[in-house]
C-alpha cells in the first residue's frame, strides 16, 4: 500500500489550512485531516460563536471535538517523506500583491480561484471544492476573484446588502429597510441589476452608432481640410501668377515712363545746348567787336579814325529770353504716377485683394473664448480707417481718416454711390471677419458706435445705424447708453466712459460693447448669425468728434 502511495500527489498529504505536509495529523468527525496546531488555531477563533466548523465542508460541531493524533496517517506521511513526493506548488500559484488571496489559507496564501457572494470570502482551488461538493454550498453565487467583497457589507449593520433603494439610488441591507429607508421604493438588487442590464445592452449600439457618426464627421472634416488646402493652394498659385503679371505690367510701364522721361530729357538737353552754343558764338562776336571799338577809340589820327569807323546799326537793348524752370521739371510725371498709385490702392482695397478673405470660415470650428482683460482684447486689435467715399458731406475726416467731426458746412466730396446722403455717418474702409477688436474715443455728448453690412441703404430715413436689420449701434451719451437694432431700442446700464471698446467674433456671431477706463465693463452683448462681413461705423451728433483709436 505504501508502494502505491509513492505515486500520490503531495497535496493529498497536505493540510488544507497551512498547505504544507501534515504535522501531527488529526482527523475531524467529518473525516478531513489537518495539522493539530492548524485546526486548533482555527477553532480557537470560533470559540466566541460556540460553534466549530470544518474549514473544508463547513460542517459544524457542538461541543468542540477533542482531537487525537492520527498515528497511522502520521506514519504514512513519514514513510512517504523517505520515498519522495511530487514538488510543492509552483510560486506562480501563490498570491502576489496584485492578486486576490484565498481567505482560508494560512501561512503563504494561494491565489483565489473564485469569490463567494454568500460567504463573502475568496477561495483557492483546494478550499473551493466544498462549494462543488456540499449541497448547501452549491447554491452560493461564485464570481471571479474580487478584492471588493467587503463593499457588499453594510457599514452600519454589518449585514450583506442585497436590496437596492431606488429612492436614494444605493444598496442597503434588510435592517436599513426597516430604518432610514422605510417607505422608499425598494427592489431586490438582482432585479435592479436585470433592469440596468437591459438598459446597458442598448448602450453599446448607441455608442457604436455615435462612434460611426463621429468617424463620418472626422472624414468630412478631413475632406474639408483637403478642399481648403487645395483651394488655398490654387488661390495662392493664381494670385502669384496674377500679381506676377501685374508686377510685370508695372515694371514695363515703369520702364516706358523712364524711357519717355529720359528721351524728353535728351531732347530738352539738346535744345538747351544748341541755344547755349548760339549764345556763346554771339558772346564771342560781341567780344571781338568790343576789342575793335576799343582799339579804334585809341587812334590819334582823325582821318584814320573816321575812315575805319564802322557804320553798323546800334545794338538793341534786348532782355534775356531764357527762362529757367524749377528743379521739379518733370513734376507732372510724378503727379501722374502718384495718381495711378492711388487709384490702384483704391482698386485693391475695394476688391479685397489684400487677402482679408470673407466667407471662408469653417463653420465647424469652435468659437474663440471671449477675452477677459484689455491686454487679451488687444491681441485681436485691427487697424481700421474710415472710408471717405461713405462719409456724409457734414463729416470732416482727418488724422489719416481715423477721426470724424460733424461740421455745419458741407464738405467738398465727389459724388459716390456709397455715400450716406441723409444721416451724418460713415463706414470703415476695411471689412471685418474673424475675431476683431477696436476702440472709439468720443468728444461731445452723442456718438453712435456701430457695425453694419456693406449692403446697408445709403439714402432714406431708415438707413441710420440701428434703424434696420443690417446694422447694430450703441448710442453713447454723457449720462446713458442704449442699444439699437432694427429700429428697436434697448436700455443699457453700465459706467459711462469717453472710450468704447468693440469686440467681434464673426464666426461665433458675437458682438460686444465695453466701457473702457481703468477696467473694462461689458455694456451689451449680441448673439446672432452674421451672414456678411461687417464694417465699423460712426454716427455723430452736431459739433461732436469721434476717433478710431490707434492701438499699440
Amino acid at each position: 500500500m505504501a508502494q502505491k502511495g509513492v505515486h500520490l500527489d503531495r497535496e493529498n498529504f497536505s493540510c488544507s489550512i497551512c498547505l504544507d505536509l501534515l504535522k501531527d495529523p488529526v482527523t475531524t468527525p467529518c473525516g478531513h485531516n489537518y495539522c493539530m496546531n492548524c485546526i486548533q488555531s482555527h477553532w480557537d477563533e470560533e470559540d466566541h460563536k460556540n460553534i466549530h466548523s470544518c474549514p473544508q465542508c463547513r460542517q459544524t460541531f457542538t461541543p468542540r471535538p477533542v482531537l487525537l493524533k492520527n498515528t497511522m496517517l502520521a506514519d504514512l506521511v513519514e514513510e512517504l517523506k523517505k520515498t519522495g513526493l511530487q514538488a510543492a506548488p509552483a510560486d506562480h500559484c501563490y498570491a502576489g500583491a496584485e492578486d486576490v488571496a484565498c481567505d482560508v489559507c494560512t501561512g503563504r496564501k494561494l491565489k483565489a480561484h473564485k469569490s463567494c457572494l454568500m460567504c463573502l470570502m475568496s477561495y483557492c482551488d483546494k478550499h473551493l471544492q466544498p462549494h462543488y461538493d456540499v449541497p448547501q454550498l452549491k447554491k452560493h453565487k461564485l464570481v471571479e476573484p474580487s478584492k471588493k467583497l467587503q463593499e457588499n457589507i453594510c457599514s452600519h449593520h454589518d449585514e450583506v446588502m442585497k436590496i437596492f433603494c431606488r429612492t436614494d439610488q444605493q444598496l442597503i441591507c434588510y435592517l436599513c429597510l426597516m430604518d432610514e429607508h422605510k417607505g422608499h421604493d425598494i427592489v431586490p438588487a438582482a432585479a435592479e441589476r436585470t433592469e440596468r442590464q437591459r438598459e446597458l445592452e442598448g448602450s453599446p449600439l448607441k455608442i457604436q452608432q455615435r462612434i460611426q457618426d463621429r468617424e463620418k464627421d472626422v472624414k468630412l472634416l478631413q475632406q474639408q481640410v483637403e478642399v481648403i488646402n487645395d483651394s488655398a493652394d490654387k488661390a495662392v498659385e493664381d494670385s502669384e501668377k496674377i500679381f506676377s503679371e501685374l508686377i510685370h505690367l508695372l515694371e514695363k510701364r515703369s520702364s516706358d515712363v523712364k524711357q519717355q522721361v529720359r528721351s524728353q530729357q535728351k531732347r530738352e538737353e539738346s535744345r538747351v545746348k544748341e541755344l547755349q552754343e548760339k549764345l556763346e558764338q554771339e558772346i564771342t562776336e560781341l567780344k571781338r567787336k568790343d576789342a575793335e571799338l576799343k582799339k579804334l577809340s585809341h587812334t590819334e589820327d582823325h582821318n584814320q579814325f573816321l575812315h575805319n569807323y564802322p557804320s553798323p546799326s546800334p545794338l538793341s537793348q534786348s532782355a534775356s529770353s531764357i527762362h529757367i524752370r524749377p528743379l521739379s521739371y518733370f513734376e507732372d510725371v510724378t503727379a501722374a504716377v502718384s495718381e495711378v498709385r492711388d487709384k490702384l490702392q483704391d482698386v485693391l482695397r475695394e476688391k479685397r485683394t489684400n487677402c482679408s478673405l470673407t466667407g471662408t470660415e469653417v463653420d465647424v470650428l469652435l468659437p474663440q473664448p471671449e477675452p477677459k482683460t484689455r491686454a487679451d482684447f488687444l491681441k485681436y486689435s485691427r487697424d481700421i480707417t474710415l472710408d471717405p467715399n461713405t462719409a456724409n458731406t457734414h463729416l470732416l475726416l482727418s488724422d489719416g481718416n481715423r477721426k470724424a467731426t460733424y461740421m455745419r458746412q458741407h464738405q467738398l466730396y465727389s459724388s459716390h454711390p456709397d455715400r450716406f446722403t441723409v444721416w451724418p455717418q460713415v463706414l470703415s474702409r476695411e471689412g471685418l471677419t474673424g475675431c476683431c477688436y477696436w476702440e472709439v474715443e468720443r468728444r461731445g455728448e452723442g456718438v453712435h458706435v456701430a457695425v453694419a453690412y456693406k449692403t446697408i441703404s445709403r439714402a432714406g430715413e431708415d438707413c441710420g445705424f440701428g434703424e434696420n436689420d443690417k446694422s447694430w449701434a450703441l448710442d453713447c451719451e454723457n449720462n446713458s447708453h442704449s442699444f439699437w437694432y432694427n429700429n428697436v431700442q434697448t436700455p443699457v446700464s453700465g459706467p459711462v466712459s469717453s472710450r468704447v471698446g468693440v469686440y467681434l467674433d464673426h464666426s461665433a456671431g458675437i458682438l460686444s460693447f465695453y466701457s473702457v477706463s481703468e477696467t473694462m465693463t461689458l455694456l451689451h452683448r449680441v448673439q446672432t448669425t452674421f451672414t456678411q462681413p461687417l464694417y465699423a461705423g460712426l454716427y455723430l451728433y452736431y459739433g461732436h468728434t469721434a476717433e478710431l483709436c490707434e492701438l499699440k
